[in-house]
């Protein structure tokens, strides 16, 4: 007697692959001897089709799982006849071939023990190529697919038992599926048929795969009733709530709370791993799921009807599970082929060691120490906006807190964003944080040349046009006249441009040089905020012209923004969103350029020392040799636009008009005070942002004319060195602004009193060129680089407290009756500093100062101390210092530190990419093109 068999057709809007679903039906060498359609919800013309088709017994359904649609359908035919029933379960996207059926049933009529049987599962277009034949899981419960992907060549048609098949087009015995109550309602899309065929093995019977029988799978499960495929976060989301699900069933009951406690630890730990391996979109699926697993209801009525019915222990399944070693293998093999899938062609490009990178950063290292040997021996630096950043690393992070800035009384507000890069500068010399900026002095020619020749190999092939770039941008006038005025941030700027630029191009394939790229522009806005708007826009046009790529590409301001954030709605609500502009660190003025100094990249008046040399040989130079010896540049740029390769030429001179742009703009916008005078960004950095756009183009123009490059480059490197040739030798000959100093900001006497009761104040009282004087407070041993605030350097208006700061400054430098102990006991000041007049003061500058040092000399609530120009407040008290900073304090940069603790993760490469890297002769003709790579 041939066993009965009923086919359960569940249908949800797929009216697309319901007639070959039909026919394959229709088709079938031993028809089912009853068939029941259940229509799960379907609003499309899948139930037409049906009824079109001849189809008698349909159940109408909601949109329901798989597994609720096959009881739906059960339930409308009534109890099973026998006890040997069998139920095939399709859905509309399961296409049998004729003899499927037949074949299921003919192997499982020779095997008695056997409950639950598998087709072949097939590419309905190639069927040649398996889909699925059977599944496993890991020793940790991980789905592990033994077929995916694979030509048919029969390697796999000896093995038929095996642990589970998937649920399409399954063959179960209907008392099996009744006794263990069909799939698992929390199992509705993925797994449900691992599941049901685990139960089963639990159940003391056997799960087979036929590999005689065969059939097209049109969807997959996940995608049934959808319009369109489910997106992979979609997919991995279902896939992971499926294997926690079975985790928390599967589980003993005394690991279960263990397991429900680590499901959030896990996808915190997941999170990181998916970041290194370039997975961001994954994150939020990842906590989704967690968050699902903990609160799914369905997990207690399926361990009761697992508990009901299991009769074999655990261990009798385990022999069929994946074993780790060959999970090792499959992984391995699939990373290989996600690799050659994902891999690009890359550009032949030269060597950075046979291509003579290496000699140009060699010569420039050689060059630095030559312009920098009076800071061999130094610890500290002074001059310009150069400060101590402090000799403790606790205190570099613990001014990231929001709380009271240094130099103003009373403000409370965020730390500048230029505050951490401080903070992670400092921290890479801990044993002496300043000495990190000695460090950097030393090594910015080396530095610069290095990024200069790597950005450079992106726009040309050959060896010569990135030698040129390296030194064009080793000599350029904004990186000198920082190093020789003492500006660090914008030295910063200088050397992380062209990574920026490198990683920005790659960013469109890249997710960790997409993230690179964010944490690059995240250092240059922070050292320099007046560039911020041209980075935004050229990230938006970069954007715009790589859309598949506009996730990854405009994911780049995310850290840059969440640095800015808190700072931006200060400003904002204070009605200074202007000041967001303003330079971190010390307000230094500069001599104003003029719009030739500019043009010729230099960020300031004083900083075009041709003047001098002219002078000493009685020949105006002026500008114009400047102007002169960088004319090859210009023309070397512009021409590039009208050779081959103008693709690239076109960006290039596109960033240096807005780097011009910029640095024309900042001199007008005064937006921060020193003293009496309004000072606006130093345009040296966005004169790098100029000056790479330059280099740029002339790399594109050396390149194009490859007969006459190396002399082309020749003439414009010796040209442009002699240009800045003066500006160069003023740190060898000691006539910059910058020289090794004391890490000392007050004097040793402060220092003291500030170890033994932290948080007094020292009131400084500076003597301005106008005769006035400016009054600040500095707490403990000074205010140091990192401590400095934008919120305090551009205040437009006078406070209640500056008011009251102000009129005790006026009581102290002048004799009076007044009595300033309560206001020093209530800014807890317990010093009080006159500054030595600068070299050039004018004669108001000298009266101011002599009048205050004497007023506080007459007073008898100050002590002199010898001859330093300081004086002690001995009757304050001490109160054993400050409380440290809240946790309400704290929130502010640990959110911005989760920020870019993402981007770095990202950012950290875990692939090895492949690159075919051959030397190019300098008037060879380039190898390989790829256009796509080609435009920058």
């Amino acid at each position: 007697m041939q066993p009965r068999v009923t086919a359960v057709l569940v249908v949800r809007n797929g009216e697309e692959w319901i007639d070959r679903t039909l026919e394959g039906l229709a088709a079938q060498t031993r028809r089912p001897d009853d068939i029941v359609v259940v229509d799960a919800g379907s609003t499309d013309e899948s139930v037409a089709r049906l009824t079109a088709a001849g189809a008698s017994r349909i159940v109408t359904a909601p949109a329901v799982p798989f597994g609720d649609a096959v009881e739906r359908g059960l339930a409308a035919l009534g109890p099973a006849e026998t006890g040997g029933d069998w139920l095939w379960l399709l859905s509309d996207a399961t296409a049998p071939e004729p003899r499927a059926l037949e074949r299921l049933l003919a192997a499982v009529e020779v095997a008695p023990s056997v409950a639950v049987a598998g087709p072949k599962l097939v590419d309905p277009d190639d069927p040649t190529r398996l889909l699925s034949f059977g599944e496993s899981v890991s020793r940790y419960g991980e789905t592990v697919p033994l077929v995916d992907g694979e030509l048919d060549q029969a390697q796999y048609d000896a093995d038929s038992d095996v642990l589970a098949v998937a649920a399409p087009a399954m063959l179960v015995r209907r008392a099996l599926w009744a006794e263990l109550g069909g799939f698992d309602p929390g199992l509705p899309a993925i797994d449900s048929g691992l599941d049901l065929s685990i139960r089963t093995r639990l159940a003391g019977a056997r799960v087979l795969r036929v590999p005689d029988a065969r059939v097209a799978l049109l969807a997959a499960p996940e995608d049934a009733g959808r319009r369109r495929p489910a997106p992979p976060r979609l997919r991995f989301r279902m896939a992971r709530i499926a294997r926690l699900h079975r985790r928390l069933v599967y589980a003993p009951g005394g690991a279960l709370v263990l397991h429900w406690l680590s499901l959030v630890p896990l996808a915190v730990l997941r999170s990181i791993g998916h970041l290194l391996g370039k997975r961001p979109h994954l994150v939020g699926a990842e906590f989704a799921s967690a968050f699902s697993a903990a609160f799914d209801g369905s997990v207690p009525a399926a361990r009761r009807s697992l508990r009901r019915t299991r009769r074999i222990p655990w261990s009798a399944i385990a022999s069929l599970r994946v074993p780790s070693d060959e999970l090792r293998e499959r992984r391995a093999a699939e990373r290989e082929r996600r690799a050659g899938r994902d891999t690009e062609p890359e550009l032949v490009r030269a060597s950075f060691f046979g291509g003579g990178g290496a000699w140009i950063v060699l010569l420039a290292a050689l060059i630095g120490l030559g312009m920098s040997w009076r800071f061999l021996q130094a610890e500290v630096l002074r001059g310009g906006a150069l400060l101590p950043i402090g000799d403790r690393v606790a205190q570099l992070w613990s001014t990231l807190a929001v709380g009271p800035r240094e130099g103003a009384v009373g403000l409370i507000g965020p730390a500048d964003p230029f505050s951490a890069v401080v903070a992670v500068l400092g921290s890479i010399t801990a044993w002496n944080p300043s000495f990190s900026l000695v460090l950097l002095w030393i090594t910015a020619l080396p530095l610069a040349s290095t990024g200069a020749w790597w950005c450079a190999t992106r726009l040309s092939e050959r060896r010569w046009p990135p030698i040129v770039a390296a030194l064009l941008w080793m000599l350029a006038p904004p990186l000198l006249s920082a190093l020789t005025d003492g500006r660090p941030a914008a030295l910063l700027v200088h050397l992380a441009l062209p990574w920026l630029v490198l990683a920005g191009l790659e960013a469109r394939r890249s997710w960790s040089a997409a993230a690179t790229a964010s944490l690059l522009l995240a250092l240059v806005a922070a050292a320099s905020p007046v560039l911020a708007p041209a980075l935004v826009v050229m990230v938006v046009v970069w954007a715009a012209v790589n859309p598949r790529a506009i996730v990854r590409i405009v994911g780049i301001l995310i850290p840059a923004a969440a640095l800015f954030a808190p700072l931006a709605v200060w400003q904002f609500a204070r009605g200074t969103p202007l000041s967001l502009i303003a330079d971190p660190g010390p307000v230094v003025p500069y001599a104003e350029p003029s719009g030739w100094h500019l043009l010729l990249g230099h960020p300031s008046a004083s900083d075009d020392r041709w003047g001098a040399v002219g002078e000493a040989i009685g020949f105006p130079l002026g500008t114009l040799a400047p102007a002169v010896l960088l004319a090859p540049i210009a023309v070397v740029a512009l021409l590039a636009l009208f050779l081959p390769g103008a693709r690239r030429a076109i960006p290039s001179l596109a960033v240096a008009l807005a780097g011009l742009a910029t640095a024309v703009a900042s001199v007008h916008l005064p937006v921060a005070f020193a003293g009496a005078d309004a000072v606006g960004p130093w345009p040296g950095a966005p004169l790098s942002l100029y000056w790479l756009g330059l280099a740029g183009a002339v790399v594109v123009g050396v390149d194009a004319i490859a007969p006459a490059g190396v002399l082309t480059g020749s003439i414009v490197l010796i040209a442009a060195a002699v240009a800045v040739g003066p500006l160069a030798a003023a740190p060898v000959l000691g006539a910059g602004s910058v020289e090794a100093g004391s890490a000392r900001l007050l004097p040793a006497l402060v220092d003291a009193r500030a170890d033994a009761d932290p948080g007094i104040g020292t009131l400084v009282l500076t003597a301005q060129a106008d005769g006035s004087l400016r009054a600040s407070v500095a707490r403990d041993d000074g205010t140091t680089l990192g401590e400095f605030s934008t919120l305090v350097t551009t205040r437009a208006s006078v406070r209640e407290e500056d008011s009251d700061l102000t009129w005790l400054a006026g009581n102290l430098a002048s004799r009076s009756a007044y009595d300033p102990s309560e206001a020093l006991e209530d800014l807890r000041v317990a010093f009080i500093v006159v500054p030595e007049l600068p070299d050039g003061a004018t004669a108001a500058q000298a009266t101011t100062r002599q009048r205050t040092s004497e007023a506080l000399d007459a007073s008898p609530l100050f002590t002199p101390t010898g001859n330093t120009p300081l004086w002690e407040y001995t009757a304050l008290e001490e109160t054993g210092g400050q409380p440290g900073p809240s946790l309400a304090d704290i929130a502010v940069p640990l959110a911005q530190g989760v920020v870019l603790l993402i981007a770095l993760l990202l950012a950290i490469p875990t692939t090895r990419r492949r690159r075919a890297v051959r030397e190019v002769a300098p008037d060879e003709a380039p190898a390989t093109t790829f256009d796509e790579d080609d435009d920058a």
